[in-house]
């Protein structure tokens, strides 16, 4: 399946080296393309890993054992398989999983439960012993990669390759971050997103590591969709090496935890808009504000109810400013709201105001607006102080093709 870029698509950053960090990819052949189909991340001993994971209750093998393995907080290894999920493949899926975990392990003189593998593409095909074995050896003998290869390698439905950076000082130390992440369709918010890889240079204790990683991700890749289908193979794993020489930071009163942490969140935050501007068929990248919710978390929900509306999302694509449809999927989140208090705007234009159409609303502007691609609808509740910004993009018959055609 041939797929043109994403007319939203981003060029992929130049990121640093992250010492400590070494990329590989390979061929495996999981499908019939020509094309590295298998990244392998080999991580400093030591290093500490934070992880946040899909709650589908029909998670793959892989989902299972990096969520248990994540709790110990060290990692040496990372695969990513491309183009088969082994979701929903009973022992077969997990032989084949340990398998990898063992191959590696054996290569680098570490534990199993010191490499981490995800994998993605068509669900309830195991993942073919002999290919992953073959795969995996390739990768170990390849020569070094660079980011934007090791990323290209782990897309199915992508149009383009997603990366992210920063830096932040640490005391007197300058710490990287370097990520990339992979992600089209099935997108929905219930943990994280897609598949997603965050490496750093920075000395951070483990348990802090996650506490970090679970709150970027709850404003970050927990407030994307693209379609509101939730993947059973959902992973954000982040890797911090420790070699950039900084004090460990434990908590956040230590120097430079919060400016480690405002740098985590820019990287989560741009690949997470990456994946929704990569959002199978979009056209338009969406931002739904939402104000005046009886709390963050119901103003979250209100947002992405909007957001996942296709009622919505379709008069996006086609440059209608019916803020009809917004009332109807405020109504429908279950969450506290006042008709009779209701905003809603366009583009920094008001359309309704306190619960009616404003008497001298003028559309000109807002048409305007939505012939663009880049959309922000302004939704005000009017009962309290919570508010909440979540991510999405229209749904336009480019949605229906590439899915229609998935598994061929």
């Amino acid at each position: 399946m041939d797929l043109e870029t994403s007319p939203l698509a981003r060029p992929f950053p130049q990121l640093p080296p992250i010492e400590g960090v070494t990329l590989r990819v390979a061929r495996a052949h999981y499908k019939t393309w020509d094309r590295c189909d298998l990244t392998l991340v080999e991580v400093a001993p030591g290093t500490a890993i934070a992880g946040v994971f899909t709650k589908s209750a029909c998670a793959s093998s892989e989902v299972e054992l990096g969520r248990e393995h994540s709790k110990a907080g060290r990692a040496r290894a990372l695969v990513v398989n491309a183009g088969n999920s082994n979701a929903f493949t009973g022992y077969r899926g997990r032989e084949a999983v340990e398998q990898i975990m063992a191959q590696v392990a054996e290569a680098l003189d570490c534990s199993p439960a010191e490499v981490f593998v995800s994998s993605t593409g068509v669900i309830g095909v195991p993942l073919p012993k002999d290919k992953a074995r073959e795969g995996v050896a390739a990768a170990l003998s390849s020569n070094p990669c660079g980011w934007e290869e090791a990323a290209s390698a782990i897309g199915t439905t992508d149009t383009f390759t997603k990366g992210a950076g920063a830096s932040a000082m640490v005391g007197q130390t300058r710490v990287e971050l370097a990520g990339f992440i992979k992600g089209s369709g099935m997108i929905a918010p219930d943990m994280a997103t897609m598949l997603g890889y965050i490496f750093t240079d920075a000395a951070i204790e483990p348990g802090f590591l996650q506490e970090m990683m679970s709150q970027a991700n709850a404003a970050s890749f927990s407030c994307i969709t693209v379609d509101g289908d939730t993947s059973t193979s959902d992973t954000v794993l982040l890797f911090a090496t420790g070699k950039a020489g900084n004090a460990p930071i434990t908590g956040w009163t230590d120097p430079g935890a919060d400016a480690f942490y405002s740098a985590l969140l820019q990287v989560c935050r741009e690949l997470a808009h990456l994946v929704v501007r990569d959002g199978e068929g979009a056209q338009k990248f969406i931002e739904i504000a939402v104000a005046g919710a009886a709390s963050d978390e119901s103003a979250r929900r209100v947002g992405l109810s909007i957001a996942n509306s296709p009622l919505v999302k379709t008069a996006i694509a086609g440059g209608d400013a019916n803020w009809g449809r917004v009332v109807m999927a405020v109504g429908k989140a279950g969450e506290p709201a006042d008709r009779d208090r209701l905003s809603i705007g366009f583009g920094g234009t008001w359309a309704a105001r306190d619960g009616q159409p404003l008497p001298d609303y003028d559309e000109t502007p807002v048409a305007r607006h939505l012939s663009g691609q880049d959309i922000r609808i302004d939704v005000d509740l009017g009962v309290g102080d919570g508010r909440a910004t979540v991510w999405t993009c229209d749904l336009t018959h480019g949605y229906i093709a590439i899915n229609a055609d998935y598994r061929s």
